[in-house]
């Protein structure tokens, strides 16, 4: 007779996969022992998007109340993100920063989201003891800080704050596919997938697109080439107001 292994393959892991860790409060835990406290987690989204906001967000978890299942925010489904920002929410003390489009494409990228996740650090209720913050920069705040590259797969404070950056931000990009209909902010959030791409080439750039993106750049010389032969000579953006909440 023979036998279906049809089932115990599948429940093999594929071959050559490795099993990666969930990210743990270890770091978190040696500093409370030595009687540092609040410790903050930090991380931003929105990095790469043609169009939004960078979203920071600042964590302080509750040793004693922290949610199960939070991870890094890209392992996650959308609908499983939405359920730990409601429980962290819930439990830890919180704050997000935005670096709108204006803030991006005056100071570039890494500058705007520095900038935001500083802010974030200095809207949390009680300003933190120690901050751990995604990547390899250290923010300049008024207490030690420790740069964790893949921080928020690693410090669990970080993939809190990962969650909460992520999920703010998709629905504040929603918000915005109302106000700028046609581009499809609410399923791709601003990234350059063959959608958005589509609809920048027939439509023009937002007031919501930042404005030096190279594909933002082509569509506007399409759209507008007088204000693209302007920006080669002065790369100027309006400073927009600084935008942050303690949650």
């Amino acid at each position: 007779m023979s036998r279906d292994k049809s089932g115990k393959d599948e429940a093999k892991p594929p071959k050559g996969a490795i099993a990666v860790a969930p990210p743990s409060f270890r770091r978190e835990r040696a500093l409370i022992k030595r009687g540092v406290w609040p410790i903050a987690g930090c991380d931003e989204a929105g990095r790469g998007p043609l169009a939004g906001p960078v979203v920071a967000a600042a964590v302080v978890l509750d040793p004693k109340r922290i949610p199960k299942g939070i991870d890094d925010s890209k392992r996650l489904t959308a609908e499983r993100r939405e359920e730990l920002f409601e429980e962290i929410c819930a439990t830890a003390s919180i704050a997000v920063a935005f670096g709108s489009p204006a803030r991006i494409d005056r100071d570039n990228i890494l500058r705007a989201s520095l900038w935001a996740l500083k802010r974030a650090v200095q809207a949390l209720p009680e300003m933190p003891q120690h901050v751990f913050v995604d990547g390899r920069d250290r923010l300049d705040v008024a207490c030690e800080c420790s740069a964790v590259i893949g921080g928020d797969g690693l410090v669990l404070s970080i993939a809190a704050a990962s969650i909460v950056a992520k999920v703010t931000r998709d629905r504040l990009m929603c918000a915005l596919a109302q106000d700028c209909p046609g581009y499809g902010f609410e399923s791709h959030k601003g990234y350059a997938v063959p959608e958005h791409l589509e609809a920048l080439d027939r439509l023009g750039p937002s007031v919501h697109h930042r404005r030096f993106f190279a594909p933002v750049v082509a569509a506007r010389e399409k759209h507008h080439p007088s204000t693209v032969e302007r920006d080669l000579f002065t790369r100027e953006a309006p400073a927009d107001a600084e935008v942050t909440a303690a949650i």
